[in-house]
């Protein structure tokens, strides 16, 4: 079986694209880990248009429901994409379980991952006062003390987004000076909410069923030190799940897939991309999710264009 559509991933994006084609009646197969997304940890979302709160999980119950009321839409789950190749009129793509799937057309939807400190308590309390988003989480730390791990642009503009709710922010780098941008750096310093920690290396997240401290090594006396903290936020960047699609399509320098923002065209005809699997700067679920109708759209005119053309040859 040959489906007109292949979408890989089941975030915003993923659902979006899958709920889109099928309103267009694309054959359509969704094959995703899990349906929710990087947001599928997160305790609250409270910028989910339409919704004033809800859980990562409430959020991907919603997007599965919502597309599993479509019958042309096909749903693989849990399997992940391990390769995907170029055949005549379309792509072969290969799964961790050992599974051959073929599609004309195909919508990269697999997200990103964000790095993580790989240290005592991180995976424990993800969700449960560690966040990787602060755009999206920083209204739940209204009046709490917070740390920001990194001193990139990503780390001060964490810190700039937590300026208007948290009580108190700890800005920790494990380098002797910071990376962002120097207007940034000016503007957080101007706050007394926060305080810059250098030479610190993250050693734990401590609490019982949240976060309550965090342990660093301050490598200028080499001791041991501990912050009373409700929330950490660890932004030391992300990593897109673009592995498998690299030689086909032509990504950045940080394997982000270079899609034209208007259509969600990759530079391989045939194939779409939506969502923070691409190079969009806005890694939010609202952007991904409208992004993915716009490549979904773009699908089915791709598809049309090319019913047209066989048309016309057969004429």
């Amino acid at each position: 079986m040959i489906y007109d559509l292949i979408i890989i991933g089941g975030g915003p994006a993923g659902a979006a694209a899958g709920i889109y084609s099928a309103r267009k009646k694309l054959k359509t197969l969704i094959i995703a880990d899990s349906f929710g997304g990087q947001s599928l940890v997160s305790d609250s979302i409270e910028n989910w248009i339409g919704i004033k709160k809800m859980t990562g999980l409430e959020l991907a119950k919603m997007l599965e429901e919502h597309v599993r009321i479509h019958e042309d839409v096909e749903i693989k789950m849990p399997e992940k994409v391990v390769a995907v190749k170029e055949i005549p009129n379309g792509f072969e793509i290969e799964t961790d379980k050992n599974n051959i799937y073929q599609s004309k057309t195909l919508i990269v939807a697999s997200g990103g991952r964000r790095c993580h400190l790989n240290i005592l308590g991180e995976d424990k309390f993800e969700g449960k006062g560690v966040s990787y988003c602060s755009t999206c989480d920083a209204p739940l730390f209204r009046n709490k003390p917070v740390a920001v791990i990194g001193g990139g642009n990503a780390g001060l503009e964490a810190v700039v987004d937590l300026v208007q709710y948290a009580s108190k922010i700890y800005l920790i780098s494990n380098k002797e000076l910071l990376t962002g941008d120097p207007s940034t750096q000016e503007e957080i310093k101007k706050s007394d909410k926060v305080s810059v920690i250098m030479n610190a290396d993250s050693q734990e997240v401590l609490g019982d069923k949240f976060v309550s401290g965090f342990k660093y090594l301050d490598k200028n006396d080499n001791q041991v030190k501990e912050l009373k903290v409700e929330g950490i936020f660890v932004e030391i960047g992300s990593v897109p799940n673009s592995e498998f699609i690299k030689d086909l399509v032509d990504t950045n320098q940080v394997g982000e897939i270079i899609v034209d923002h208007k259509t969600g065209a990759t530079t391989h005809p045939g194939i779409f991309a939506a969502g923070d699997v691409t190079d969009e700067i806005y890694k939010q679920n609202n952007i991904s999710a409208g992004d993915a109708v716009a490549a979904a759209l773009s699908v089915y005119n791709y598809l049309l264009n090319i019913k047209k053309n066989e048309n016309k040859n057969s004429n």
